[in-house]
């Protein structure tokens, strides 16, 4: 067994002596290979060309804070305004744009394309290319100044349904076990009803005005469900990132079965067949990016998952959903919400309000709440994963556990994925039935899409807590289930929504009187103001949280208090203007006093602990929503204006005592 392993790192070092062994070489730069990279040419030869991303340095070629400040500037006038109004409403970090959202320099692109590379993708969040390249171009780019790293492009697959039943049932109802008469919804009726969803259509909330951003391997949009007249599927951009164009539908020399998952998809959210098949979604509009090659053993790649879900974000979407997976490379103890490409790319999107589903995955479950199963990014910080249960509300054998590697509950909802109703990708006059966690997922999505139009405000944590909290199982139980299956449980839209709730006793649902106008909303909460706490500070007869909801008074510090108004209208100033590492800023009786601050107290309640460490995480990521960047930024003595693994260090060094700031 040594002598395996022995010869097998000769070999892996024979080919990094390939890539890296000419002279003047220095292991500054071979540090900027991944490991992965070399043994992936050891395995397909030096003269063979792999997909690799090729990283750049961070700040973009941009060396001064000005010269940053307008380039964030001119992507801010030339972006799209619906992309703009969503980052308005629903955007969690500082500011509408920032270093993320500015292009990567045409010169970088150009330095990769001229070794010889075939560049294939151009990523502004990841802040890189993917490029096919041969081992000696990838010595020549990693020595350019401008590269950070070179990396494998991961890839993976479709959540590939389980199985389909019921091929060649017409759209007259028919259905594969006894049901009463068709109703509107057809054979859909019953998934809907599992999730309340039908209680919000009622009133009035289908996905009007809502933009779903779907990837997946390509959309066939020929089926009758899909061309009822008067209520055709409203696509609004469309693109194929696998062969470069401007048709995600099925083309000519396309494998027979490219469409198929997609297509599923789709029918699931999107159908208008009345009395035959309806959608969970049915009045959305949609944005289509084919993503993967059903002819390629591997057909997910990474790398047009993140261009797919640039294009969805760029194009003023409110939500995704996809079924695609990629563990090629990864391993579960990577899946952390923090190093996978697509997790990488799916917290940026969620962090710009774009909210987000995925499938768990296909790939089985235990009762061992210490393993897990679970595929990329279904990780993600703020993503919303999805298992799957049967009609009866049972969870379904092939479902994917979490925990992700840092603890989190994953999968956190559940739909039906056992003989989901959708269009028969291959017959455009029938309704067929599939399985999959790759089936719950867009039933899921159908309730965040309705949720959506009904609380356009909802910030991603906010429909998160809305959906967690109100999920059967946490309804039954008051936590998640612990062997991190079920999750929080079955989705139940209504609930969600706040129907049911009734604060002004008038026997009406809250919702339904904000709806008739009866009652008003101006903080879009979906609570009625005379509800609400009647507090005037200004004294100009209207309501403070109506005043900050219209903008005719500021809340610089989110209390809730027109700044105008006695107390702590000084708050924010001191946040913004104390500098010293060991005090901060508060009000205290009506002024603005500086007092102590403890080092390494991230979240400011006078405690060291890991929710400290959670902020400095979260900032990582740019998330903001507990603590401010000058809070998570510790290292070194009130910070370098970076966010990184020493402000972490700094942290649990305060924790065992250490101060080196404020003795």
């Amino acid at each position: 067994m040594f002598r395996s392993a022995y010869l097998a790192f000769l070999a892996v070092g024979v080919v990094a002596g390939l890539v890296f062994g000419q002279a003047g070489v220095s292991p500054e730069i071979s540090a900027r290979v991944h490991r992965s990279v070399t043994e992936r040419f050891r395995q397909a030869g030096p003269d063979d060309s792999i997909k690799v991303w090729v990283l750049f340095q961070r700040d973009k070629g941009l060396e001064t804070a000005r010269s940053r400040a307008e380039a964030i500037e001119r992507v801010h006038e030339s972006y799209p305004a619906r992309a703009v109004d969503r980052r308005k409403l629903r955007r969690t970090r500082p500011g509408l744009f920032d270093i993320d959202d500015v292009p990567v320099p045409q010169g970088y692109v150009e330095g990769v394309r001229s070794s010889g590379a075939d560049v294939r993708v151009v990523s502004r969040w990841v802040n890189g290319v993917s490029a096919w390249m041969t081992a000696e171009q990838v010595r020549q780019v990693a020595a350019l100044p401008f590269v950070e790293k070179i990396q494998p492009v991961r890839r993976g697959r479709a959540i590939d349904p389980v199985a389909m039943a019921g091929r060649g049932m017409s759209g007259s109802g028919n259905q594969p076990t006894p049901a009463g008469p068709a109703g509107f919804y057809g054979q859909a009726e019953a998934q809907l009803t599992q999730m309340n969803l039908i209680a919000l259509h009622d009133l009035g909330f289908t996905g009007a005005g809502v933009v779903v951003g779907i990837l997946d391997t390509g959309f066939k949009r020929t089926h009758a469900a899909f061309n009822e007249p008067g209520h055709s599927v409203n696509i609004i951009a469309e693109y194929d990132f696998v062969d470069d164009d401007e048709n995600t539908s099925f083309e000519v020399g396309d494998p027979s079965s490219q469409h198929s998952h997609g297509t599923l998809i789709l029918g699931t959210l999107g159908a208008y067949w009345p009395n035959s098949l309806v959608g969970g979604a049915y009045d959305a509009s949609f944005i289509l990016a084919k993503t993967e090659d059903t002819t390629d053993e591997y057909p997910a790649e990474e790398d047009n998952y993140v261009a797919g879900l640039e294009f969805i974000e760029l194009n003023g979407g409110d939500m995704a959903t996809s079924s695609l997976g990629y563990i090629d490379w990864y391993t579960q103890a990577d899946l952390d919400g923090l190093t996978a490409v697509t997790t990488v790319a799916v917290n940026l999107a969620t962090a710009d309000g774009l909210h987000f589903c995925t499938a768990a995955g296909n790939e089985g479950h235990d009762a061992n709440p210490a393993t897990s199963s679970l595929i990329a990014p279904a990780d993600a910080m703020q993503i919303i994963t999805v298992g799957a249960v049967s009609s009866t509300g049972a969870i379904v054998g092939f479902s994917s556990d979490g925990p992700t590697a840092d603890g989190r509950v994953k999968p956190e909802l559940l739909a039906r994925g056992l003989d989901t109703r959708t269009v028969d990708p291959f017959d455009d006059g029938s309704i067929t039935g599939s399985s999959g966690t790759s089936l719950s997922t867009p039933l899921v999505a159908s309730v965040v899409a309705c949720l959506i139009q009904a609380h356009p405000e909802w910030t991603v944590d906010q429909m998160r807590q809305q959906l967690f909290e109100t999920a059967d199982y946490f309804v039954a139980n008051g936590t998640f289930e612990p062997t991190f299956v079920r999750g929080f449980g079955i989705a139940n839209a209504a609930a969600a929504a706040g129907i049911g709730e009734d604060c002004n006793d008038n026997g009406v649902d809250d919702l339904q009187d904000i709806l008739d106008e009866t009652s008003q909303d101006c903080n879009g909460n979906g609570v009625p103001d005379e509800c609400e706490p009647n507090e005037d500070c200004n004294n100009n007869t209207i309501q403070d949280i109506c005043d900050i909801a219209a903008e005719t008074s500021d809340d610089c510090n989110g209390d809730g208090v027109p700044d105008e108004c006695p107390g702590c209208a000084d708050d924010c100033e001191c946040w913004e203007t104390v500098t010293d590492p060991c005090t901060h800023g508060v009000c205290q009786a009506g002024t603005c006093a500086v007092v102590p601050n403890l080092y390494g107290d991230v979240d400011r309640n006078t405690v060291i602990n890991v929710f400290d460490l959670f902020c400095v995480l979260d900032g990582f990521q740019s998330v903001f929503d507990a603590c401010r960047f000058e809070d998570d930024d510790v290292h070194p003595c009130g910070g370098n204006g970076f966010i990184n693994i020493f402000d972490l260090f700094a942290v649990l060094d305060a924790f065992e005592g250490a101060d080196p700031c404020c003795q």
